[in-house]
């Protein structure tokens, strides 16, 4: 499935179903159990109000506000622009608060500085790193389920804003993960991050070594792999998506590669009028997921 324009779409606040399926505290345990980093949340400081390494920076009212809101946050400092004074930041100061983390309050200049190019909207936190999972956590995950997984598996998506539209997708429609392999692939980076609108904190995303593997892994388990071509001749809405699914979107301009597309069960094509010959893989992952959730809860 090949990848065009992404666009960005309004901030929801809403958590997904889906996640009502699973404890978030369960999640948090999941995503940090491997994070031995320390627990001591405020920063020691060099320079006055000064982030420093910007390697795991997160920016953004929302993505920063998830984050705090996360059942095991991992927040460590917050600065917020001085020109800012509003209901927004005055909640996330208050939310930094309840947590014991200082809250440094900047010259926004000195946050362009820091991120340049970056829509910041004056709020930039210094966090552990967001790690991703692993096929172990993966089969906890599913062990744990009490309904059939609908998974979203990227097939090499580098983009991060499409990785980050697509976790924002995934949690929309109910999906229960996100699963990339480690190599030529996005990761959380801050960009994925802010462009989640906060799904990136609460929807598990995973990352494995072999996706052959765990293709293999997910079939044994009983899930129906489902790929995505404009070269198939079945249509999306001929398949039956009620049960235990995995859909499988490729890389951007490439598509799933040919050994993801040999282990798949079925492969099928999303329906297009005009001349547009591709769509989005944040936007295809909208319409195959829907189209899941249409038929789960008809």
């Amino acid at each position: 499935m090949a990848d065009t324009l992404w666009l960005d779409e309004p901030s929801t606040n809403r958590i997904s179903a889906t996640m009502q399926q699973l404890d978030l505290s369960t999640i948090a345990k999941w995503r940090y159990m491997s994070n031995r980093s320390s627990n001591n949340r405020k920063a020691k400081s060099g320079r006055r109000n000064a982030p420093g390494d910007n390697s795991n920076l997160i920016y953004g009212l929302h993505a920063v506000q998830a984050a705090l809101d996360a059942p095991s946050s991992r927040v460590l400092d917050v600065w917020l622009a001085d020109a800012r004074d509003d209901q927004r930041v005055r909640a996330i100061a208050e939310s930094a608060h309840r947590l014991g983390l200082k809250t440094h309050t900047v010259d926004r200049e000195q946050l362009d500085e820091l991120l340049p190019d970056k829509i910041h909207q004056g709020c930039i936190a210094r966090c552990k790193p967001l790690e991703a999972l692993g096929e172990i956590e993966l089969g906890m995950l599913l062990d744990d389920l009490e309904q059939p997984p609908l998974l979203l598996i990227l097939d090499g998506v580098q983009d991060p804003h499409n990785l980050g539209a697509c976790l924002r997708t995934a949690e929309a429609a109910g999906a229960h993960a996100v699963i990339a392999p480690k190599d030529r692939a996005s990761g959380l980076t801050a960009t994925a991050v802010k462009i989640s609108s906060g799904s990136a904190e609460r929807v598990p995303f995973f990352q494995v070594t072999n996706l052959a593997r765990v293709l293999r892994d997910l079939q044994q388990r009983g899930t129906w792999i489902i790929g995505t071509s404009g070269e198939s001749e079945e249509s999306l809405y001929q398949s039956k998506l009620t049960g235990a699914v995995a859909i499988v979107l490729g890389a951007e301009g490439k598509g799933i590669r040919r050994l993801t597309r040999e282990h798949c069960d079925e492969v099928v094509f999303i329906p297009m009028q005009g001349l547009t010959e591709s769509l989005n893989v944040s936007v295809a992952a909208g319409v195959c997921l829907y189209e899941a959730y249409r038929q789960r809860h008809l």
